[in-house]
């Protein structure tokens, strides 16, 4: 079978160095490429010379820069400026670096790929299917987006995709609601349970800290709720000054305000950290007696963040919107790390409260002071949580898993194409 995966104009054709979207296409290529398919993934050329990369069994496919998408790219601003219909805006729109996506469906078309994986960018699904009349197209959808925008235009865009497929449970039954008659299936997202994992030994060892660890992995931007953990973390440091809390991640990949769900109460009142540096809010916020015990450490190649798992004892990840998935929280879990997250998206899927973590309302400073409090005075119950959720890991979301979950997927589409064009015949009663 020959694939190919695809996302965002600016993603470079090459090996993920972070994390996000773009290593969950990695870490799927990879497995499907090692199982003998022929995988290919297109991106932006960037300062390379040469028009096509191999590494892992992939082909990375690279697109030049249009002249014609450099003159359109302004329309941007109409979005970032609120210009733009708010169900219809231009990041959604079928002008959105449009020749870029014409030469992928051309160059997808000459490579006579059997599978099309569109990540994201749903308005291109007619454009792939001109080019590509044959090929399975599949659209994989990593936020609760589609609903922002225009039903209708959106049931148009896909009325010609086999199938959708959304990282969890929560995003699949948005899309069954939302367009009740498009096949969608939930494939979740994963980890490398091999590479993050923790041996016995370590773990005895941690147990001695005078100093426990709490970690957030993620992007510092204002959805991901960095504002209510340091709050809650005032309140934990004067209660147990033993503590630090580590904080590593992007701080200049904020999620756009404008794709954000503004009618949901949580996310309007992030509207205030939009303005100005939010690291510099955060950074006022930040008690006297908790300033020596807080520590931006920046963005980490996604391998390289094994060892601030390793020596982390509690991991956090205080979201006030409403999570597609959270990888972090399965490498945390994959590490044997107990989990405190809150109680909307898909975390209730990925944590059973109580067992391998717990849960709190989002935006709630409070309840997330308390779980903290909880866990750091309860040696035995960080242990038995993170044991079980390190089993939990390895068995629903390791991405071996996931990579044949995928390809039973891609060979179901078949399966309802034929039984669409030759339906069974009606019995007799």
């Amino acid at each position: 079978m020959k694939i190919a995966f695809f996302d965002y104009p600016v993603t470079l054709a090459e090996p993920p160095k972070t994390g996000g979207i773009r290593l969950v296409s990695y870490a799927l290529a990879r497995r499907l490429a090692r199982a003998g398919h022929e995988v290919l993934f297109y991106g932006s050329k960037g300062h390379y010379q040469e028009l096509e990369y191999h590494e892992d069994g992939i082909t990375y496919r690279r697109i030049p820069e249009s002249w014609f998408d450099k003159i359109l790219e302004p329309l941007n601003f109409l979005d970032i400026w609120n210009i733009s219909h708010p169900q219809r805006p231009f990041y959604a729109s079928k002008l959105f670096y449009c020749e870029f996506y014409r030469q992928v469906a051309k160059d997808i078309q000459a490579q006579q790929c059997d599978v099309i994986h569109i990540n994201i960018v749903f308005q291109f699904v007619p454009l792939m299917r001109a080019y590509n009349p044959q090929a399975k197209i599949v659209l994989h959808i990593h936020s609760d987006f589609l609903p922002l925008f225009d039903p209708i235009i959106v049931e148009k865009h896909l009325k010609s995709v086999d199938l959708v497929i959304g990282c969890s449970d929560y995003l699949k039954n948005q899309v069954r609601k939302y367009l009740p008659h498009v096949n969608s299936q939930t494939l979740y997202n994963g980890a490398d349970t091999r590479h993050f994992a923790v041996s016995n030994h370590h773990n005895r060892e941690a147990k001695k800290k005078d100093i426990k660890q709490i970690l957030f992995v993620g992007r510092i931007s204002p959805e991901k709720g960095i504002h209510v953990l340091i709050d809650a973390f005032n309140k934990v440091v004067a209660r147990y000054p033993q503590v630090q809390l580590k904080l590593v991640g992007s701080e200049t990949a904020l999620v756009p305000w404008y794709t954000l769900d503004r009618k949901d109460p949580q996310i309007q009142n992030l509207h205030p950290y939009y303005q100005g540096s939010y690291r510099e809010q955060l950074q006022k916020r930040i008690a006297s007696n908790a300033a020596s015990s807080v520590f931006f450490l920046g963005k980490v190649p996604h391998f390289e963040l094994f060892e601030y798992y390793q020596q982390a004892d509690i991991f956090i990840f205080p979201s006030v919107w409403n999570e597609a998935f959270g990888m972090p929280i399965i490498e945390a879990m994959s590490m044997r790390l107990p989990v405190i997250a809150t109680r909307g998206g898909a975390f209730p899927e990925l944590i059973e409260d109580g067992k391998t973590g717990l849960l709190v309302e989002r935006g709630d400073v409070d309840a997330l002071a308390n779980a903290i409090l909880r866990l750091l005075l309860d040696d035995n119950l960080r242990t038995a949580m993170g044991e079980l959720g390190q089993q939990q890991a390895v068995e629903k979301f390791d991405w071996d898993h996931q990579a044949q979950k995928l390809l039973h997927q891609y060979q179901e589409i078949d399966l309802l194409q034929k039984s669409l064009n030759h339906p069974s015949p009606t019995l007799p009663l």
